[in-house]
């Protein structure tokens, strides 16, 4: 199996599939180097293509009811230093791989748990999502404008408030119990990180500096410093000119002489200078006319593209497919392969790439991997292997004869 590389390289992380900031996790983990392996359902659907957060870790599917798939999962806990699970508060336990089974299998294992609210407390076991996660925190309520909250992405919650913490937590657990020998759990609650997020402006609050309410404050659509506005083109610019000398330069820049704009922090008055403001750009023939020049003050909005995911997409896809055709010749030369398969990369790419990712693909391996102490018919009884099945057997067979075919008669 291709040795991963990275700063992360040589941790081994189970996850079990979920979604929103779990995979993320996994994700972010997986990108620095560390050997994630992902527990999937036994018979769930396919990932589609475009899903980028499961990229860079192999699949391993477990029916996660049957004693034996339970039993499977412990094995491979034995050997890992960190675990990501997102499931309601509860199931893993009754599944019986809560953090108390875990650490009789390994003391040193650091336990994460991604949830809305936390493992305990009155909305413990609600269900919910990002914007309610972080309604209650007061983040929610300090976006959009003077009228109504905005409803934003859901980067808050999910992945800044959940997944980064839970990735920070996990690597903090991991050192620890280097040190130490001794694993913990990682609570990370969507609700707690965001609040903790926002410590700042909890601080500017006590500090008399932040008014707690909408469009009123430096940074939250309330100045006309630090804004958005519109162009002749009918597209976006950001506008940053909080220091003085960059709103000295951006009056420079802009022409505006106008004597209102001299106190800059006068907040009585920015309702005023925005709508003065909103002007200037909407008399300039597009973004990327002289305002663009000062790039220290503002920048256009772009908007996310096919294009861009597309280009993510294809240097997944490049990875995956290398890490695939390694694989094959490190098995050739172990002889499972015979030679011939030197030359048959191209119908051997087109089964495996990451643009068709099937959950338990690359389970013989991974298990042979991890635990070789075992007998790969062992796990038949507990996981689910798209290979032996008949219908892949005669894709693959498929794609071969015809690819043999068109090269070589």
């Amino acid at each position: 199996m291709t040795k991963r590389s990275g700063p992360l390289s040589g941790i081994k992380i189970l996850e079990f599939a979920g979604i929103g900031p779990a995979p993320f996790c996994g994700m972010l983990l997986s990108d620095l180097g560390a050997d994630v392996v992902r527990i999937d359902r036994k018979g769930g659907q396919d990932y589609d293509k475009y899903s980028v957060t499961t990229r860079g870790r192999r699949s391993v599917a477990i029916d996660l009811k049957n004693p034996s798939g339970v039993e499977a999962c412990l094995k491979l806990i034995e050997q890992a230093e960190g675990l990501i699970e997102g499931y309601r508060p509860g199931v893993m336990e009754r599944l019986g791989l809560g953090p108390e089974t875990a650490f009789t299998r390994n003391p040193k294992l650091v336990y994460g748990r991604m949830t809305g609210w936390g493992q305990t407390g009155p909305l413990a076991r609600t269900a919910g999502h990002d914007i309610n996660y972080i309604a209650i925190t007061g983040a929610l309520n300090a976006i959009g404008y003077k009228d109504k909250p905005g409803i934003p992405l859901n980067l808050i919650g999910d992945y800044g408030g959940g997944a980064l913490y839970l990735a920070f937590g996990l690597l903090a657990g991991i050192i620890h119990a280097r040190e130490t020998g001794q694993g913990q759990v990682v609570d990370a609650a969507m609700s707690d990180g965001t609040i903790s997020m926002l410590a700042i402006f909890f601080g500017n609050i006590a500090a008399g500096s932040w008014k707690n309410e909408r469009y009123a404050n430096i940074i939250d659509g309330g100045s006309h410093f630090y804004n958005v506005y519109q162009c002749a083109d009918d597209q976006w610019i950001s506008l940053a000119s909080i220091e003085p000398q960059f709103y000295k330069l951006l009056l420079e820049k802009t022409g505006i002489t106008d004597p209102a704009f001299q106190n800059q922090h006068d907040k009585e008055q920015w309702p005023a200078l925005r709508e003065k403001l909103a002007r200037v750009p909407r008399e300039i023939a597009d973004t990327d006319a002289r305002l663009q020049k000062t790039l220290e003050l503002l920048l256009p909005l772009y908007s996310y593209d096919v294009d861009a995911a597309g280009m993510e997409m294809a240097e997944c896809d490049a990875r995956a497919l290398e890490e695939t055709w390694n694989d094959m010749v490190r098995l050739q030369e172990e002889g499972v392969y015979p030679a011939a398969f030197e030359r048959i990369r191209e119908p051997v790419l087109m089964l495996h790439g990451a643009a068709d990712p099937h959950p338990g693909k690359m389970v013989r391996r991974t298990l042979q991997h991890y635990l070789p102490q075992l007998e790969y018919r062992e796990w038949e009884k507990c996981g689910h292997f798209p290979w032996l099945e008949k219908e892949a057997r005669d894709e693959f067979f498929a794609i071969l004869g015809d690819w043999i075919e068109r090269r070589f008669i």
